[in-house]
């Protein structure tokens, strides 16, 4: 197909698909004569990959290419590939040298430890997970980590659920774009499932039967 086509199919500008092919994210078509090349499936599934990075995922174009370096190598594994994808996507939190920072990366590290989670210490996700604990902490609910298993109980399920999505997945491409759409959508969608389940709970605690809008 022509870069026009290209574009009509994936809704993304013809300037753009050039942009993205001078930055190394798009591989270059087959060129047919001097001034013409010729796209295939191949960069239709890679330029909606690189659109989801952006659009769902928030990535930069620096953080793409990393990602999309990573699909491209043979010698890295699914699991390699998937952490690189769902890494770039978390928000990185400054350090704090507080008790109540220390606290809390003690609070994680031991969280970890007892549920045998095979997790890098320094892995983004545990920073967030203490800044998030650290910040209570501070406000005087130091006591949420009582509850953090109940909260780690139900993180597994839905991992799960996610992996087990993302299993039937085929492509490599396929693979990352399920894991970055359905950790920021499924973020979301567990938020929602979280409120509703919240009101449902407190109806049933406080309100007397009565449900809340």
């Amino acid at each position: 197909m022509r870069i026009g086509e290209l574009s009509r199919r994936t809704g993304v500008p013809v300037p753009t698909v050039k942009y993205y092919v001078r930055e190394g994210l798009l591989p270059p078509g087959q060129l047919t004569s001097p001034n013409q090349a010729s796209y295939d499936e191949t960069h239709e599934r890679r330029l909606r990959l690189i659109r989801a990075l952006l659009d769902v995922g928030g990535l930069k174009v620096a953080a793409i290419r990393e990602v999309l370096a990573a699909v491209d190598d043979p010698a890295r594994s699914v699991h390699d590939v998937l952490g690189e994808a769902t890494n770039s996507i978390i928000t990185r939190y400054g350090e704090e040298a507080d008790d109540e920072a220390v606290a809390a990366r003690a609070e994680v590290d031991a969280l970890m430890a007892r549920r045998g989670w095979q997790v890098d210490p320094d892995n983004p996700a545990a920073d967030a997970l203490a800044a998030a604990l650290a910040a209570l902490g501070r406000l005087g609910h130091g006591g949420f980590a009582r509850v953090l298993d109940d909260y780690a109980d139900a993180a597994q399920t839905v991992a799960r659920a996610d992996l087990g999505y993302v299993a039937g997945r085929a492509a490599m491409d396929d693979l990352v774009e399920s894991v970055v759409i359905g950790t920021v959508l499924g973020d979301a969608v567990f938020i929602a499932l979280r409120r509703l389940a919240q009101v449902d709970e407190s109806a049933r605690i406080y309100g007397a039967g009565k449900a809340p809008r």
